[in-house]
Parts: C-alpha cells; sequence; structure tokens
C-alpha cells in the first residue's frame, strides 16, 4: 500500500476530501426502500419508559435521538397488538391497538409521527398466518360448533379413525411437534380438530375464506392511515393449505408442497399491493420468505407483489469468502429480471447472534441446531461480526441491523431455564434453548443492571450479563474503536458515497493476488471493499482506505475488513447482474 495512504481506524471519520457525497434523502423520495438501512426495534427488549421491566412505546420515544445518530432510514417493529404473548407477541389477539404493556394507540401515532420529522420511517409486523386463541374469531368458532360458518375461518376438520381419535395429517410444525389439536365440544366429548402450524394458541386462518382475506386488507389500510410506511409479513410463504390435507410428498412439482409455497400465494399479495398503492408515497411490502429455491423465492418480488424479502440464504451461509460470494451472486443475480433490490441482514429476533455464531466451529446457521453448551470463540466471533458488518454495508440493496448488533451484544446462553419464554424451548422438551438469547434486553449506560434499559434498581423481564457493563451504548460512545462508533461510521459512509447509492457491485478478482478466502469487491470506480476470511495477513490493495473492522498496518489481518477509495479503476473485475434498474 502506498506510504501517504492514511489508516483510518475504526470509528475514526474520514475526511471530506475522501468521498463524493450525494444529497441526503427525503422522506418523500418513492424509491427510498431500494437501499434503506432498517433496524428492527423489537419493543419488549428496546427500552422501558415506565420502569416496570418490559420495553414500551415510551422508552422507544426517548431512544429516536440514538437511532437518528445511527444513521438509519426506517425501524421495523416486532409486533406490538395486544397478545397473550404465547410466542412473544406473534399470537395476536386484536391488530387494531397496541399491548398495554407497550403503551396505547396515540403513543403509537405520536411514535409513527415524531420518527418521521427525525426523517425514520416505520415498518410493523403483521402475521397473517394465524392469530391468538383470544382472537373473538377463534372464541367465537369454539363456541359455535362443528359446520358453523364462524369455522369456516380456520382449519376445524374431523379425526382419523373410527372415534375421530388420529390427526388430520402428520404435517410437522415450525415449532416442532404436531399440528393439530383437539378441541372439546359443550357436553364435554371430544370434538374436532383445528390447525396449527406453530402453537396451539396459534390457530391457522384459512387463507381460501373471503373474510380473511377482506379482514386483512382492512388491516393493511387501518395502520398506513396512520402513517405507517410499511408492513413486514410473518412467514409469508404458509399462508395457504392445500384443502384436500395430503400429506408432504404425496403431491409432486414446484406450487405444490401442502402448506408452504403454494401458487395460489401469488393472488394473496397482488392483492395487498393494490392496498399499499393506492396511498401516497411508497408503501412496501416486506416478505419473511423461507424459499430455498431461488427462483420460487424471487417470484414474490414481481413489480405487482412484493417489495422486498429477506435475504435468509446469505444469513444463514457458513463464514468465508467462497460462501458468501456465493450468496451474493446467487442473490443479485436473481433479483435483476424481477427488478427488485436485494437485502442483507445478518440476525434478527430469531437467529443466534453474529458475535456467537461466528465463533463456533460451525458458523452456519440452521433453527434445529441450536442446543445448550456449543463452545463459542467470543473474541473471533466478535471480529468476524464486525467484518461481516462492513461487508453487508457494502452490497447493493436495502441493509437490515437488528438491535443490538451495533454494539457487538454476544447471544445469551446462560439464561436461568425458568425465565425462557420462547416456546421452541419447551416444545422441544428442553433440549433447543430457545431464540430468548438474541432478545436480552439493551444496556445503554451504567455499571449494574438494568443498564439504563429502565429506571435503576428495576428488574429486565431477561437478566443482563454483568459482563454487559463494557458493551453500554455510553462506553462505546467514549470508545472510538467501539463496534457502535464502526457501525456508525460506516452507515455514514454508505449514506454520503455517491458508489454505495446505485453502482453496481463487480468482482475485483486480483485485488489480492494469490491470497485464499480473500472475497473482494468493488461499487463503481472509486470503491471497493476487501474482506480477508483467513487465516493470515494479506497486503491491502492500492487506495486510500475509508473505514476498517480493525487495525491495520500496511496489511488486512485475518477476519476483517476494508473500505477504500481507489485511485485508478481496477483493472481485473468480473460483473454481477445487480437489480438497478428502478421500480416504483
Amino acid at each position: 500500500m502506498d506510504s501517504d495512504v492514511l489508516t483510518r481506524q475504526p470509528g475514526e471519520n474520514a475526511g471530506a476530501d475522501a468521498v463524493a457525497s450525494r444529497p441526503a434523502p427525503s422522506t418523500a423520495d418513492p424509491l427510498w426502500w431500494r437501499s434503506a438501512v432498517i433496524y428492527q426495534v423489537y419493543v419488549r427488549s428496546f427500552a422501558d419508559g415506565n420502569g416496570d421491566g418490559t420495553g414500551d412505546l415510551a422508552g422507544v420515544r426517548t431512544r429516536l435521538g440514538y437511532l437518528k445518530d445511527l444513521g438509519v432510514d426506517a425501524i421495523w417493529f416486532n409486533p406490538w397488538y395486544p397478545s397473550p404473548m404465547a410466542d412473544g407477541g406473534y399470537d395476536v389477539e386484536d391488530y387494531r391497538d397496541i399491548h398495554p404493556q407497550f403503551g396505547t394507540l396515540a403513543e403509537a401515532e405520536a411514535l409513527i409521527a415524531e420518527a418521521l420529522a427525525l426523517g425514520i420511517r416505520t415498518i410493523i409486523d403483521v402475521v397473517p398466518n394465524h392469530i391468538s386463541e383470544q382472537h373473538p374469531w377463534f372464541q367465537a368458532a369454539l363456541a359455535a360448533g362443528p359446520g358453523s360458518p364462524d369455522r369456516e375461518r380456520f382449519w376445524f376438520h374431523p379425526g382419523t379413525g373410527e372415534n375421530g381419535d388420529g390427526i388430520p395429517t402428520h404435517w410437522v410444525s415450525s415449532f416442532q411437534g404436531e399440528t393439530w389439536t383437539r378441541t372439546t365440544n359443550p357436553d364435554g366429548t371430544p370434538g374436532e380438530w383445528y390447525l396449527h402450524m406453530f402453537t396451539p394458541e396459534q390457530p391457522d386462518l384459512n387463507w381460501n375464506h373471503p373474510d380473511v382475506r377482506r379482514e386483512h386488507e382492512e388491516i393493511l389500510r387501518f395502520w398506513f392511515d396512520r402513517g405507517v410506511a410499511g408492513v413486514r409479513i410473518d412467514s409469508a410463504a404458509l399462508l395457504i393449505k392445500d384443502p384436500d390435507l395430503p400429506e408432504v410428498g404425496e403431491k409432486e412439482g414446484p406450487g405444490q408442497h401442502p402448506t408452504e409455497d403454494r401458487d395460489e400465494l401469488h393472488d394473496v399479495y397482488r392483492s395487498w399491493r393494490a392496498v399499499a398503492d393506492a396511498y401516497p408515497g411508497t408503501r412496501v411490502l416486506v416478505g419473511e420468505i423461507w424459499v430455498p429455491d431461488i427462483d420460487r423465492f424471487t417470484a414474490y418480488l414481481r413489480p405487482d407483489e412484493m417489495h422486498t424479502a429477506f435475504n435468509f440464504d446469505f444469513l444463514a451461509r457458513p463464514w468465508g469468502a467462497a460462501s458468501f460470494r456465493d450468496s451474493i451472486s446467487q442473490t443479485l443475480a436473481a433479483h435483476a429480471p424481477v427488478g427488485a433490490p436485494s437485502t442483507w441482514v445478518l440476525s434478527n429476533h430469531d437467529v443466534t447472534r453474529p458475535v456467537t455464531r461466528y465463533g463456533r466451529e460451525d458458523t452456519a446457521f440452521a433453527f434445529l441446531k441450536k442446543r445448550f453448551g456449543v463452545p463459542t470463540d467470543p473474541e473471533l466471533g466478535r471480529d468476524r461480526a464486525r467484518a461481516a458488518a462492513l461487508l453487508v454495508a457494502a452490497l447493493p440493496g436495502s441493509l437490515y441491523i437488528y438491535q443490538g448488533d451495533e454494539l457487538g451484544l454476544p447471544e445469551v446462553e446462560d439464561l436461568p431455564r425458568d425465565l425462557i419464554e420462547d416456546p421452541m424451548h419447551y416444545r422441544s422438551g428442553g433440549i433447543d434453548p430457545g431464540r430468548d438469547g438474541c432478545r436480552v434486553p439493551l444496556p445503554w449506560s451504567g455499571d449494574e443492571a438494568p443498564f439504563g434499559f429502565g429506571a435503576a434498581g428495576t428488574r429486565a423481564w431477561l437478566p443482563q450479563p454483568a459482563a454487559w457493563s463494557a458493551l453500554t451504548v455510553e462506553t462505546q460512545e467514549a470508545d472510538p474503536r467501539s463496534t457502535l462508533l464502526l457501525y456508525r461510521s460506516a452507515l455514514r459512509l454508505r449514506r454520503e458515497l455517491i458508489e454505495l447509492a446505485d453502482a453496481p457491485l463487480a468482482w475485483w478478482d486480483d485485488a489480492v493476488p494469490g491470497a485464499r478466502d480473500v472475497l473482494a469487491f468493488r461499487r463503481g470506480d472509486g470503491f471497493a471493499c476487501v474482506l480477508n476470511a483467513g487465516e493470515d495477513p494479506v497486503a491491502l490493495p492500492p487506495g486510500e482506505v475509508l473505514l476498517t473492522s480493525t487495525e491495520v498496518d500496511g496489511s488486512l489481518p485475518p477476519n476483517s475488513a476494508a473500505w477504500l477509495r481507489l485511485q485508478t479503476p481496477p483493472v481485473s473485475t468480473t460483473n454481477t447482474p445487480e437489480s438497478s434498474a428502478p421500480r416504483g
């Protein structure tokens, strides 16, 4: 590397002459979603405004300045509706109100307006596959009995065998265990069975019924009328079921699975897109779509369906240059024909945090692999998580950040068993630790729990590790090499650099000649990202260092990444298809 190059450490700002700036984004921009940075707020664990140990909307409102300083364009809220909390709020009782623990509908409306005044849009969660067993519809269905119109909104069915004692199908629950629960008739005799692809407290809706479709379109309008900029659609590929109730594999071919990714789903999302498009600006539809076939996945992103969908392929990949490059190439190539932007995400409220996952021998993610006692190297995981953060922030498309990842929080893997609430834990017979380890309340300040999450002396709903005193926002704001300031610098540069706005990606194959496990690409002629996923230092290519995930001195250490301002365009690149054509 040129000896005159200024090497900046994590958290240091590149000078004004180091970047070609672009205008600040406008809240009126109809294409804001194509490159937005979206921050996921898990309300229970973000900030406690009333001192009861549970995060709430009042707490979020006090921290909007933090999110603005971080540099996000939108906030995505996990379900904030009234719920018995059998599954962390994904068992919704009423879509037109706010859970009393979190606040009121008026507070939600104020939050939406206050965030927008700071340039931050709001995206909410909609859970269309199922509702709570306490929802008025399901209570009416139970009371009405077999054959009633109220039961047609769900999947009630007689059991098999002479006395109906056998379950109707052997479909597998997303939370392990059986997917049918038997009801009891008013006279105490065994009744029909009802379907629940998750827990028994979450009965599945029948999306072949017009009431179900009409109700969800009205729910969209209710929140769009209150200023919400988009919805994230939970379990978006599971809504439609085969009414013949075949077992998995009895019908062959794409779109024929009895419960997943059925072709009829696309009609649902076309109707939702029509609702969204009827509003001024752009109200986005974001799908949670776990579909392994990349072509089936991107079919949901055609111009008259969803705007974007979560990229779970990249999230689940093991650490490594070849693995990441393969996922990035496949993702960009698949999105290009439908004109949709890719999304990039390292974790969410369901996934083991990167600092812990990347420190393990097996760094890939899969729900069925989660077990207690899997060893991890926290320093290795931290280095890799920081490098991965720079990698995804430099890719074309939108970026999702799960709360706490910007602080480098690890998974909490020693929660007392009696405090774990996640149904994935108890439905596995206690084998699976569940997802609560990534849902522990955030540390904001101070030397002891609750670390500013709530008032001093209050007890958070999940205990925070004592070691988190070194990871609080307050501590990290004073440390120029902290993960928080690395994220702030990356998001600032992502906003300012023209190349990171819409320039296509091209692989830079000889950026580090002869090096193994190195991933390098450029955006336009002036920007490059280099990831060293190997075990040995590699030479940095010529250029001005804008930002690095760790300290560098002429070479890039193992498990680290760097952003470069190139002095001359690289001569050896491989172009990658990229979804550059805008669509509204």
